[in-house]
């Protein structure tokens, strides 16, 4: 009966020493640094919008991204569409015909080009929202997988210092920079 027991104690502490043993030979790996990952960042977003998010594994940002481009194209289609329907009513009346679909609620021709010239308007400036999205989303991914490169640990530091000066009675306020070796 005396084997089992002090067999058990053994094996407890031979998992003790060996558990210490490779705790204590873990080395931390420095993170490598691929000086593309930026520029492959950028090429993906501007091959597919939002795979650069993807490549830098920001997938939360899709769905602004999306949504964004989404809203912007729908305007563009809307008011394209719009800004035809008034181009074509107003062709009809100058070419003398009666039949458009404004007939009987827009009666004078200025109304026309006044509805025409705001959806024109409103559709260049949703182009101008689409163009500035996937702008953004480029250089969104091209800035983000540069910060995923940056060193960001403790031997650097910036924070406020405030000091109590001598020569002149009263506090200095300031930022410090601070680097530990």
């Amino acid at each position: 009966m005396m084997f089992p027991k002090s067999f058990g104690i053994v094996l407890c502490l031979l998992g003790m020493f060996v558990g210490q043993a490779q705790d204590s030979l873990q080395v931390k790996e420095p993170k490598v640094i691929d000086p593309l990952s930026p520029a492959k960042a950028a090429f993906y977003s501007a091959v597919l919008p939002g795979l650069g998010q993807i490549h830098n594994k920001k997938y939360w940002k899709l769905p602004l991204l999306y949504g964004g481009l989404g809203a912007a194209i729908y305007s563009f289609d809307f008011n394209n569409k719009r800004h035809k329907r008034y181009r074509n009513a107003y062709k009809s009346r100058m070419a003398g015909y009666s039949n458009d679909e404004f007939f009987d609620i827009i009666t004078e021709d200025d109304r026309l080009l006044d509805g025409q010239n705001f959806h024109k308007r409103n559709r260049d400036l949703a182009m101008v929202f689409i163009v500035g999205i996937y702008l953004l989303n480029i250089l969104d991914a091209n800035v983000d997988a540069h910060l995923n490169q940056y060193n960001v640990n403790d031997q650097l530091t910036f924070e406020p210092v405030m000091e109590n000066n001598y020569y002149e009675k009263g506090t200095t306020v300031g930022l410090a920079i601070k680097y530990n070796f």
